[in-house]
């Protein structure tokens, strides 16, 4: 498996100092984030991509992934049509992106049924959010397909998609090789079991964030770094081993730490490095 990191786990402002640690820390690569104010964002143009891109080679990273925190105000099961249309072209713009930048996938947000932690959220009847994101998957794969950019779905806090049969079963009704699961272990924590999660969606699996969690805190404050969690990450490996993955692992370390967050780069590393047997 090749080992990655997060944009959003430094406090960094500099692009080539995050890069620069991310290298010194032992990362094989970097997965950047288009965002509103951020290094990607919807007014990038290949010529700044190429800048990036460039950057990222001078320090022997690699760029495979593009994530998005947009898909929390806009997202493909809104009420409202302009809200949904808003993100499909952030995922046309995301996919975009990610072709210039030479990555292999992005991952997205699939909407939601309610969001506890974004106060002012729509609530969704459960039925609606999965034909509107159903929809939006269909009409997004043909552009995933042409620039040949794998759209990646994540499992997250968003009370929809909830167990891994229903991630596995959208999946295969999209029914296209450039869609498929962004899998994040931590995020399964507070009502399964990441192994199962695994060995259920196989081969759907692009991508893989890994987190930590404890159960017992029941919020997001309960994410930790790694090890110091209830993820059995044994057990997570092996399932790993037993689908044949060998992919990128990307640590998310949010929140970034304000206090000595380059020695938490530099222990999540280590802790990636015990876990994959390295």
């Amino acid at each position: 498996m090749k080992k990655g990191i997060s944009i959003w786990s430094f406090t960094e402002t500099d692009l080539e100092k995050i890069f620069a640690i991310a290298k010194d820390a032992g990362f094989d690569g970097v997965e950047l984030a288009l965002d509103e104010n951020g290094f990607v964002n919807m007014g990038t143009t290949k010529e700044d991509a190429d800048k990036i891109k460039a950057l990222a080679q001078k320090y022997g990273l690699e760029l495979y992934s593009v994530a998005s925190g947009l898909y929390w105000k806009q997202n493909y099961t809104a009420n409202s049509e302009q809200v949904r249309r808003n993100a499909i072209e952030i995922t046309k713009k995301q996919l975009q992106v990610a072709a210039w930048l030479g990555c292999q996938s992005i991952l997205v947000v699939p909407g939601s049924v309610g969001i506890d932690f974004e106060p002012d959220s729509e609530i969704i009847e459960y039925d609606t959010a999965y034909d509107r994101c159903l929809a939006a998957l269909n009409e997004l794969k043909s552009v995933a397909e042409e620039l040949k950019v794998e759209l990646c779905i994540e499992n997250v806090w968003n009370k929809f998609l909830l167990s891994p049969l229903e991630m596995r079963d959208i999946i295969d009704k999209v029914n296209s090789p450039y869609v498929g699961s962004y899998f994040d272990v931590g995020n399964v924590l507070y009502s399964g079991y990441p192994e199962h999660w695994i060995k259920i969606l196989n081969k759907r699996i692009r991508k893989v964030h890994f987190k930590d969690y404890r159960r017992n805190v029941g919020t997001l404050d309960g994410f930790v770094d790694l090890l110091a969690g209830d993820v059995d990450y044994i057990a997570v490996k092996k399932a790993f081993d037993e689908i044949g993955y060998d992919g990128w692992v990307t640590a998310e370390m949010i929140p970034p730490y304000k206090l000595y967050s380059d020695a938490i780069i530099y222990n999540t590393s280590k802790s990636m490095d015990r876990i994959l047997g390295r």
